[in-house]
Protein backbone atom coordinates (compact mmCIF):
# COMPACT_ATOMS: atom_id res chain seq x y z
CA UNK A 1 0.00 0.00 0.00
CA UNK A 2 2.45 2.62 0.70
CA UNK A 3 4.28 1.89 -2.35
CA UNK A 4 1.32 1.71 -4.31
CA UNK A 5 0.51 5.36 -2.76
CA UNK A 6 3.67 7.14 -3.35
CA UNK A 7 3.67 5.95 -6.81
CA UNK A 8 0.23 5.67 -8.19
CA UNK A 9 1.24 2.10 -9.31
CA UNK A 10 -0.09 -1.58 -8.03
CA UNK A 11 2.66 -3.41 -6.49
CA UNK A 12 1.80 -6.64 -9.49
CA UNK A 13 3.57 -3.46 -11.64
CA UNK A 14 6.45 -2.18 -8.98
CA UNK A 15 7.51 -6.03 -9.14
CA UNK A 16 6.95 -6.33 -5.35
CA UNK A 17 6.07 -9.21 -3.41
CA UNK A 18 5.49 -7.91 0.05
CA UNK A 19 7.10 -6.01 2.80
CA UNK A 20 10.72 -6.10 3.25
CA UNK A 21 10.73 -8.55 0.54
CA UNK A 22 12.54 -7.58 -3.46
CA UNK A 23 12.86 -3.95 -3.50
CA UNK A 24 16.05 -3.80 -4.49
CA UNK A 25 15.15 -3.32 -8.30
CA UNK A 26 13.10 -0.14 -7.70
CA UNK A 27 15.32 2.75 -7.88
CA UNK A 28 13.16 4.66 -5.39
CA UNK A 29 15.39 8.53 -6.05
CA UNK A 30 14.48 8.16 -9.99
CA UNK A 31 10.67 7.39 -9.60
CA UNK A 32 8.13 10.36 -9.20
CA UNK A 33 6.15 10.18 -5.95
CA UNK A 34 3.76 13.05 -4.43
CA UNK A 35 6.47 15.19 -2.34
CA UNK A 36 8.39 15.04 -6.39
CA UNK A 37 5.21 15.79 -7.96
CA UNK A 38 3.84 18.29 -5.91
CA UNK A 39 7.58 20.18 -5.97
CA UNK A 40 7.11 20.30 -9.62
CA UNK A 41 4.04 22.07 -9.37
CA UNK A 42 5.46 24.59 -6.94
CA UNK A 43 9.08 24.60 -5.86
CA UNK A 44 8.13 25.69 -2.55
CA UNK A 45 6.57 22.74 -1.30
CA UNK A 46 7.71 20.79 1.78
CA UNK A 47 7.41 17.41 2.53
CA UNK A 48 7.17 15.42 5.67
CA UNK A 49 6.43 11.90 6.67
CA UNK A 50 6.57 10.81 10.80
CA UNK A 51 5.76 7.92 11.43
CA UNK A 52 6.05 4.11 10.22
CA UNK A 53 7.46 5.06 6.76
CA UNK A 54 7.83 0.83 5.76
CA UNK A 55 9.27 1.60 2.48
CA UNK A 56 13.15 0.68 2.10
CA UNK A 57 15.33 3.50 1.06
CA UNK A 58 15.52 6.97 2.78
CA UNK A 59 12.83 8.84 2.84
CA UNK A 60 14.90 11.93 1.53
CA UNK A 61 15.16 9.46 -1.78
CA UNK A 62 10.86 10.31 -2.16
CA UNK A 63 10.98 13.75 -1.36
CA UNK A 64 10.70 14.09 2.22
CA UNK A 65 12.30 17.17 4.29
CA UNK A 66 11.78 16.21 6.94
CA UNK A 67 11.80 12.42 8.43
CA UNK A 68 11.49 9.74 11.30
CA UNK A 69 14.04 8.21 8.87
CA UNK A 70 13.45 4.71 7.82
CA UNK A 71 11.32 3.46 10.32
CA UNK A 72 9.15 -0.03 10.26
CA UNK A 73 7.46 -2.04 12.76
CA UNK A 74 10.07 -2.56 14.97
CA UNK A 75 10.32 1.12 15.91
CA UNK A 76 6.69 1.19 17.03
CA UNK A 77 7.63 -1.78 19.65
CA UNK A 78 6.52 -4.47 17.49
CA UNK A 79 8.37 -7.06 18.33
CA UNK A 80 6.26 -10.06 16.98
CA UNK A 81 5.99 -11.56 19.91
CA UNK A 82 2.96 -13.53 20.14
CA UNK A 83 2.97 -13.78 23.87
CA UNK A 84 2.66 -10.26 24.78
CA UNK A 85 1.99 -8.66 21.47
CA UNK A 86 -1.68 -9.16 22.19
CA UNK A 87 -1.43 -8.69 26.11
CA UNK A 88 -2.32 -5.11 27.38
CA UNK A 89 0.55 -2.94 28.01
CA UNK A 90 1.18 0.77 28.66
CA UNK A 91 3.08 3.66 28.34
CA UNK A 92 2.66 7.61 28.67
CA UNK A 93 3.23 7.86 24.70
CA UNK A 94 2.12 4.69 23.44
CA UNK A 95 3.36 3.69 20.00
CA UNK A 96 5.13 6.98 19.93
CA UNK A 97 1.50 8.33 19.29
CA UNK A 98 2.00 11.92 21.15
CA UNK A 99 5.61 12.39 19.92
CA UNK A 100 4.51 11.88 16.53
CA UNK A 101 2.04 14.28 16.76
CA UNK A 102 4.13 16.72 18.53
CA UNK A 103 6.44 16.30 15.32
CA UNK A 104 3.38 16.79 12.77
CA UNK A 105 2.11 20.04 14.76
CA UNK A 106 5.58 21.51 14.92
CA UNK A 107 6.13 20.93 11.14
CA UNK A 108 2.83 22.30 9.91
CA UNK A 109 3.94 25.60 12.41
CA UNK A 110 6.62 26.05 10.48
CA UNK A 111 5.53 26.13 7.14
CA UNK A 112 2.60 27.85 7.63
CA UNK A 113 5.22 31.01 9.44
CA UNK A 114 7.24 30.39 6.58
CA UNK A 115 4.84 30.84 3.64
CA UNK A 116 5.43 27.46 2.09
CA UNK A 117 2.85 24.57 1.27
CA UNK A 118 3.16 21.71 2.05
CA UNK A 119 2.60 17.86 2.14
CA UNK A 120 2.68 16.19 5.93
CA UNK A 121 2.00 12.50 5.72
CA UNK A 122 1.56 10.70 9.17
CA UNK A 123 1.56 7.16 9.30
CA UNK A 124 1.33 5.87 13.57
CA UNK A 125 2.22 2.63 14.49
CA UNK A 126 -1.15 2.06 16.67
CA UNK A 127 -3.75 -0.02 15.70
CA UNK A 128 -1.19 -2.06 14.77
CA UNK A 129 0.01 -4.81 17.75
CA UNK A 130 1.64 -4.77 20.35
CA UNK A 131 -1.76 -3.93 22.19
CA UNK A 132 -0.20 -0.23 23.86
CA UNK A 133 -1.95 2.32 25.33
CA UNK A 134 -2.50 4.92 28.34
CA UNK A 135 -3.12 2.79 31.21
CA UNK A 136 -5.81 5.17 32.81
CA UNK A 137 -7.65 5.23 28.80
CA UNK A 138 -7.35 1.20 29.30
CA UNK A 139 -8.95 1.40 32.76
CA UNK A 140 -11.59 3.63 31.62
CA UNK A 141 -12.26 0.61 28.66
CA UNK A 142 -12.02 -2.14 31.10
CA UNK A 143 -15.15 -0.60 33.30
CA UNK A 144 -17.24 -0.37 30.17
CA UNK A 145 -19.31 -3.65 29.10
CA UNK A 146 -18.54 -5.51 26.24
CA UNK A 147 -20.28 -4.23 22.59
CA UNK A 148 -22.13 -6.62 20.63
CA UNK A 149 -18.90 -7.51 18.88
CA UNK A 150 -16.01 -5.86 20.32
CA UNK A 151 -14.87 -6.52 23.74
CA UNK A 152 -11.20 -5.92 23.72
CA UNK A 153 -10.49 -2.80 25.90
CA UNK A 154 -6.59 -2.42 25.02
CA UNK A 155 -7.56 -1.81 21.03
CA UNK A 156 -10.39 0.64 22.30
CA UNK A 157 -7.50 2.30 24.53
CA UNK A 158 -5.18 2.64 21.48
CA UNK A 159 -7.85 3.48 19.04
CA UNK A 160 -8.90 6.33 21.67
CA UNK A 161 -5.17 7.77 21.90
CA UNK A 162 -4.92 7.54 18.19
CA UNK A 163 -8.02 9.31 17.79
CA UNK A 164 -6.80 11.84 19.86
CA UNK A 165 -3.68 12.36 17.75
CA UNK A 166 -5.95 12.92 14.24
CA UNK A 167 -7.60 15.54 16.69
CA UNK A 168 -4.82 17.90 17.88
CA UNK A 169 -3.26 17.67 14.08
CA UNK A 170 -6.77 18.90 13.04
CA UNK A 171 -7.25 21.47 16.20
CA UNK A 172 -3.67 22.95 14.72
CA UNK A 173 -4.83 23.11 11.38
CA UNK A 174 -7.93 25.00 12.52
CA UNK A 175 -6.02 27.37 14.64
CA UNK A 176 -3.80 28.49 12.02
CA UNK A 177 -6.89 29.41 9.96
CA UNK A 178 -5.10 27.22 6.98
CA UNK A 179 -8.51 24.87 6.54
CA UNK A 180 -10.05 26.67 4.10
CA UNK A 181 -6.48 25.85 1.69
CA UNK A 182 -5.65 22.71 3.40
CA UNK A 183 -6.68 19.12 2.06
CA UNK A 184 -6.60 16.28 5.00
CA UNK A 185 -7.14 12.55 4.12
CA UNK A 186 -7.71 10.19 6.43
CA UNK A 187 -6.91 6.16 5.27
CA UNK A 188 -5.86 2.66 6.39
CA UNK A 189 -3.36 0.59 4.27
CA UNK A 190 -5.59 -2.82 4.97
CA UNK A 191 -8.43 -4.38 7.03
CA UNK A 192 -8.02 -5.70 10.72
CA UNK A 193 -6.56 -8.62 11.79
CA UNK A 194 -9.30 -11.53 11.30
CA UNK A 195 -9.20 -12.07 14.94
CA UNK A 196 -7.00 -11.53 17.94
CA UNK A 197 -4.43 -14.15 18.18
CA UNK A 198 -4.08 -16.52 20.68
CA UNK A 199 -7.43 -16.25 21.34
CA UNK A 200 -10.24 -19.52 21.73
CA UNK A 201 -13.03 -16.99 20.01
CA UNK A 202 -12.71 -14.03 17.89
CA UNK A 203 -15.39 -12.25 19.70
CA UNK A 204 -18.93 -13.01 21.71
CA UNK A 205 -20.36 -13.31 19.21
CA UNK A 206 -17.84 -15.57 17.03
CA UNK A 207 -17.53 -13.12 14.33
CA UNK A 208 -14.18 -11.50 12.48
CA UNK A 209 -13.14 -8.02 13.32
CA UNK A 210 -13.80 -7.01 9.98
CA UNK A 211 -17.49 -8.24 10.00
CA UNK A 212 -19.60 -8.09 8.55
CA UNK A 213 -17.22 -8.35 5.84
CA UNK A 214 -15.31 -11.49 5.13
CA UNK A 215 -11.75 -12.45 6.28
CA UNK A 216 -9.17 -9.63 6.87
CA UNK A 217 -5.95 -8.63 6.61
CA UNK A 218 -3.59 -10.45 4.35
CA UNK A 219 -6.04 -11.42 1.88
CA UNK A 220 -7.76 -9.76 -0.96
CA UNK A 221 -10.93 -10.61 0.28
CA UNK A 222 -13.00 -7.47 0.66
CA UNK A 223 -12.14 -7.69 4.91
CA UNK A 224 -8.67 -7.32 3.74
CA UNK A 225 -8.75 -4.80 1.29
CA UNK A 226 -11.92 -2.57 2.31
CA UNK A 227 -11.26 0.51 4.53
CA UNK A 228 -12.42 3.60 5.34
CA UNK A 229 -11.55 6.85 3.16
CA UNK A 230 -12.26 10.20 4.52
CA UNK A 231 -11.10 13.44 2.97
CA UNK A 232 -11.81 17.37 4.12
CA UNK A 233 -10.55 20.55 2.53
CA UNK A 234 -12.27 23.21 0.16
CA UNK A 235 -15.02 22.83 -2.20
CA UNK A 236 -15.37 19.07 -0.58
CA UNK A 237 -19.43 18.74 0.48
CA UNK A 238 -19.49 17.55 4.50
CA UNK A 239 -21.18 14.88 4.90
CA UNK A 240 -21.36 13.70 1.92
CA UNK A 241 -20.43 10.49 0.22
CA UNK A 242 -19.54 8.30 -2.65
CA UNK A 243 -19.73 4.51 -3.50
CA UNK A 244 -17.15 4.70 -6.61
CA UNK A 245 -13.94 2.28 -5.57
CA UNK A 246 -10.35 3.91 -5.36
CA UNK A 247 -7.86 2.80 -4.53
CA UNK A 248 -3.77 4.06 -3.02
CA UNK A 249 -2.94 3.72 -6.30
CA UNK A 250 -4.99 6.87 -7.26
CA UNK A 251 -4.12 9.19 -4.67
CA UNK A 252 -1.16 10.74 -6.36
CA UNK A 253 -2.95 11.72 -9.78
CA UNK A 254 -5.64 12.74 -7.72
CA UNK A 255 -3.54 15.05 -5.69
CA UNK A 256 -2.02 16.42 -8.84
CA UNK A 257 -4.95 17.19 -10.18
CA UNK A 258 -6.06 19.22 -7.37
CA UNK A 259 -3.23 21.22 -7.38
CA UNK A 260 -2.57 21.68 -10.76
CA UNK A 261 -5.86 21.17 -12.45
CA UNK A 262 -4.25 18.23 -14.63
CA UNK A 263 -3.22 14.99 -14.39
CA UNK A 264 0.04 13.55 -16.46
CA UNK A 265 -1.55 9.81 -17.00
CA UNK A 266 1.96 8.51 -18.12
CA UNK A 267 2.36 4.92 -19.12
CA UNK A 268 2.89 3.49 -16.10
CA UNK A 269 0.52 5.18 -14.03
CA UNK A 270 -2.44 2.71 -12.66
CA UNK A 271 -4.20 5.05 -10.57
CA UNK A 272 -6.54 8.17 -11.81
CA UNK A 273 -7.92 10.64 -10.37
CA UNK A 274 -11.33 11.18 -8.18
CA UNK A 275 -11.27 15.01 -8.14
CA UNK A 276 -14.71 14.94 -9.68
CA UNK A 277 -15.79 12.55 -7.54
CA UNK A 278 -14.60 14.97 -4.59
CA UNK A 279 -16.37 18.29 -6.07
CA UNK A 280 -18.88 17.94 -8.79
CA UNK A 281 -20.37 14.26 -9.50
CA UNK A 282 -19.65 11.76 -6.55
CA UNK A 283 -20.40 8.98 -8.81
CA UNK A 284 -18.13 9.92 -11.51
CA UNK A 285 -16.00 7.46 -12.95
CA UNK A 286 -12.36 7.33 -12.40
CA UNK A 287 -10.45 7.48 -15.71
CA UNK A 288 -7.64 4.94 -15.11
CA UNK A 289 -5.44 3.24 -17.87
CA UNK A 290 -6.84 0.35 -16.81
CA UNK A 291 -10.57 0.55 -16.03
CA UNK A 292 -10.19 -1.83 -13.76
CA UNK A 293 -8.30 -2.64 -10.14
CA UNK A 294 -5.70 -5.39 -9.45
CA UNK A 295 -4.56 -6.64 -6.41
CA UNK A 296 -1.61 -9.52 -6.47
CA UNK A 297 -0.52 -11.69 -3.42
CA UNK A 298 1.68 -13.94 -4.77
CA UNK A 299 3.07 -15.86 -2.28
CA UNK A 300 1.82 -18.33 0.74
CA UNK A 301 1.10 -16.87 4.40
CA UNK A 302 0.09 -19.45 6.83
CA UNK A 303 -2.73 -21.14 5.46
CA UNK A 304 -3.96 -18.42 2.97
CA UNK A 305 -3.22 -19.52 -0.46
CA UNK A 306 -1.53 -17.21 -3.20
CA UNK A 307 -4.21 -15.02 -4.91
CA UNK A 308 -5.18 -12.38 -6.89
CA UNK A 309 -8.10 -10.28 -7.95
CA UNK A 310 -9.68 -8.43 -10.27
CA UNK A 311 -12.48 -5.72 -9.72
CA UNK A 312 -13.79 -4.14 -12.61
CA UNK A 313 -17.89 -2.13 -12.15
CA UNK A 314 -19.95 -4.19 -9.52
CA UNK A 315 -17.63 -7.57 -9.92
CA UNK A 316 -14.54 -9.09 -8.23
CA UNK A 317 -13.07 -12.53 -9.66
CA UNK A 318 -10.39 -13.99 -6.80
CA UNK A 319 -8.09 -16.55 -8.25
CA UNK A 320 -6.10 -18.64 -6.15
CA UNK A 321 -2.51 -19.25 -7.42
CA UNK A 322 -1.25 -22.87 -6.65
CA UNK A 323 -4.86 -24.22 -7.33
CA UNK A 324 -6.27 -22.23 -9.93
CA UNK A 325 -9.20 -22.17 -7.78
CA UNK A 326 -11.43 -19.05 -9.02
CA UNK A 327 -14.63 -17.09 -7.03
CA UNK A 328 -16.80 -14.66 -8.60
CA UNK A 329 -18.80 -11.97 -6.40
CA UNK A 330 -21.00 -9.62 -7.28
CA UNK A 331 -20.44 -6.69 -4.72
CA UNK A 332 -23.04 -4.95 -5.46
CA UNK A 333 -25.29 -7.14 -4.16
CA UNK A 334 -22.92 -9.40 -1.62
CA UNK A 335 -20.54 -7.71 0.03
CA UNK A 336 -19.66 -9.84 2.59
CA UNK A 337 -19.17 -12.56 -0.13
CA UNK A 338 -21.27 -15.26 0.49
CA UNK A 339 -22.49 -16.37 -2.79
CA UNK A 340 -19.72 -17.29 -5.64
CA UNK A 341 -21.29 -16.95 -8.51
CA UNK A 342 -18.86 -18.43 -10.77
CA UNK A 343 -20.34 -21.27 -12.09
CA UNK A 344 -23.66 -19.48 -13.24
CA UNK A 345 -21.39 -16.78 -15.22
CA UNK A 346 -18.94 -18.27 -17.14
CA UNK A 347 -18.79 -15.73 -19.68
CA UNK A 348 -18.02 -12.91 -16.50
CA UNK A 349 -15.66 -15.47 -14.24
CA UNK A 350 -13.44 -15.98 -18.09
CA UNK A 351 -13.87 -12.48 -19.04
CA UNK A 352 -12.32 -11.38 -15.86
CA UNK A 353 -9.59 -14.20 -15.98
CA UNK A 354 -8.08 -13.06 -19.08
CA UNK A 355 -8.16 -9.46 -18.00
CA UNK A 356 -6.67 -10.12 -14.95
CA UNK A 357 -3.81 -12.58 -16.60
CA UNK A 358 -3.22 -10.39 -19.47
CA UNK A 359 -2.91 -7.56 -17.04
CA UNK A 360 -0.02 -9.49 -15.05
CA UNK A 361 1.27 -10.49 -18.01
CA UNK A 362 1.96 -7.12 -19.87
CA UNK A 363 3.66 -5.64 -16.27
CA UNK A 364 5.73 -8.67 -15.99
CA UNK A 365 4.52 -9.67 -11.95
CA UNK A 366 6.31 -11.63 -10.07
CA UNK A 367 4.14 -15.33 -10.57
CA UNK A 368 4.23 -17.96 -6.99
CA UNK A 369 5.99 -20.99 -7.16
CA UNK A 370 6.57 -23.31 -4.32
CA UNK A 371 8.93 -21.34 -1.76
CA UNK A 372 7.83 -18.07 -2.31
CA UNK A 373 6.07 -17.76 1.07
CA UNK A 374 5.36 -14.90 3.59
CA UNK A 375 9.15 -15.14 5.09
CA UNK A 376 11.87 -15.25 5.12
CA UNK A 377 11.81 -11.61 4.24
CA UNK A 378 15.25 -11.50 2.76
CA UNK A 379 14.46 -13.10 -0.51
CA UNK A 380 15.09 -11.64 -3.84
CA UNK A 381 13.37 -11.62 -7.31
CA UNK A 382 16.53 -13.17 -8.57
CA UNK A 383 16.39 -16.13 -6.12
CA UNK A 384 12.72 -16.45 -7.51
CA UNK A 385 13.59 -16.33 -11.01
CA UNK A 386 9.31 -16.18 -11.56
CA UNK A 387 7.50 -13.58 -13.10
CA UNK A 388 4.67 -13.84 -15.54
Amino acid sequence: TRYAIQYGQTPARLKHIRVKMNVEHIDHSEMITIPKMLKKVNKKYKAAHFGKFGMYSDPSNYGYDKSDGMTGNIDGNIDGDLKTDWQPQFSDDPKHIFGITERSIAFIDNQVKQNNPFFLQVSHYAVHSDLVSRESIFNKYLKKNSGNYHENPSIAAMTEDLDLSVGKILEKVMELGIDNNTYVIYMSDNGAVEQILGSKKRNKKNKGYNYPLRHGKGTLYEGGIRVPFIISGPKIKPGSTSSIPISGVDLLPTIQDIVSNKVELFENLDGGSFKQNLFSNQNAIINRNNNFLVFHLPFRRGSFNPHSAIIQDNFKLIKFLNTNKKVLFDLSTDTNEKNDISNSNPEKTNQLEKMLEDYLKKVGAPKWKKGINWRPYERTLEDFNSFY
